[in-house]
């Protein structure tokens, strides 16, 4: 029995932090769109075409094309 003068206490401890997390959740909007990670998982692009001298489609040897910010500053 003196333990549920410690237990009751926690557990409502713990529904605050859950609730709160909740809260904090919807406020940031983390639940809007929640078909979007489904459909992106499910429908993916289709696969870049094989580079020639490449029969297996693997693009391992790509070299970066994109440039940072500090790149075209200069």
């Amino acid at each position: 029995m003196e333990s549920l003068y410690i237990l009751i206490p926690i557990a409502m401890i713990f529904l605050a932090v859950a609730i709160k997390a909740f809260l904090w959740a919807a406020d940031n909007k983390q639940f809007d769109n929640l078909d979007q990670e489904a459909h992106r998982i499910l429908f993916e692009e289709k696969p870049a075409a094989p580079q020639a001298g490449n029969p297996h489609g693997n693009n391992n040897n790509k070299t970066a094309t994109t440039t940072s910010k500090d790149d075209s500053a200069a």
